[in-house]
């Protein structure tokens, strides 16, 4: 299975803390990691642990971080032909996290700001040969639109990951066969801090027209489409790192939805494979493999 994936790859530099401090205050005690990151990259290494072929299209910088990221990828089996190398530095995100697991994350882009729409031309037959085309939008919003245009052109269906939701336009929206915000993301889409999952995922659908599942972490999903509204329940675990939840999901979400055509049941088999990942600590290290899926989800693989 080949997947098309349009989005971000960066340093992850990740602390552990207590808790996150507030603003002016310091807090000691934490534990700092490197690690790969980048919501692109996560979501390839998650679809292809999961037995796809992803192809990555983004871009690092000329540097070790780079060098690295091509190395994970070759061992990863990720296909980096379309990934261009800019004149900035690799993209870099700062992670805290705390011990209830939960996350903040900031982000420096670098590199994937010189992403351009020619760019996504250069890489039309890889879109155009793919299953499905993934974004999310830690690159220009004209980028994704571009490549969005490319694979609606060639009936490929596309799949909107809207993370950071900041950078979601309408012009976008319209072109998304499958939207899959989580709760924050939606209601920023949707400019409604007060709405309940079951009614952003169905504002979402109205006003898209596209097919959307709204993550809720260990709540699980609402999906809304043509059938109606719906809630698949979650996994409850102990979580220790919630950084490479929503990766997970979007990459195993994808791979299951292709191969069986059945939207809820890839929504759950992507909620419990996104429970195993926030039990271990560091998103690559975190992403889980197909040879997992019967345990996660006691269904044959």
């Amino acid at each position: 299975m080949k997947i098309a994936v349009l989005g971000g790859y960066g340093v992850g530099i990740t602390m552990l803390v207590p808790r996150s401090p507030e603003a002016g205050e310091t807090v000691l005690g934490g534990r700092l990691s490197h690690e790969h990151g980048g919501k692109g990259s996560n979501q390839a290494i998650a679809m292809a642990r999961w037995g796809a072929t992803p192809s990555l299209i983004t871009a690092v910088g000329d540097d070790a971080a780079a060098r690295d990221a091509r190395e994970l990828w070759a061992s990863e089996g990720v296909d980096a032909s379309a990934v261009r190398t800019g004149e900035r530095a690799t993209m870099a995100g700062v992670i805290l996290v705390e011990t209830s697991g939960e996350n903040r994350i900031a982000i420096a882009s670098g590199a994937l700001e010189e992403l351009t729409t020619a760019d996504m031309d250069a890489a039309a037959t890889i879109i155009e040969s793919a299953q499905a085309l993934v974004i999310s939008l830690e690159v220009p919003h004209a980028v994704a639109v571009r490549a969005a245009q490319i694979a609606r052109a060639a009936s490929v269906p596309v799949i909107v990951n809207p993370a950071p939701a900041g950078n979601v336009e309408e012009s976008l929206w319209t072109l998304a066969d499958l939207l899959v915000p989580n709760v924050p993301e939606a209601r920023q889409l949707l400019d409604d801090p007060e709405a309940s999952e079951t009614q952003l995922a169905e504002a979402l659908h109205e006003r898209t027209r596209a097919t959307v599942v709204v993550t809720c972490g260990d709540h699980g999903a609402v999906i809304a489409d043509a059938r109606g509204v719906r809630v698949i329940e979650g996994v409850r675990v102990d979580a220790v790192d919630t950084t490479g939840a929503g990766d997970t999901f979007v990459g195993v979400l994808t791979v299951e939805y292709l191969e069986t055509g059945d939207l809820d049941g890839a929504v759950r088999t992507a909620c419990a494979a996104a429970a195993a990942a926030v039990t271990r600590v560091g998103v690559v290290p975190g992403l889980p493999r197909r040879a997992e899926r019967a345990a996660l989800t006691g269904d044959a693989a």
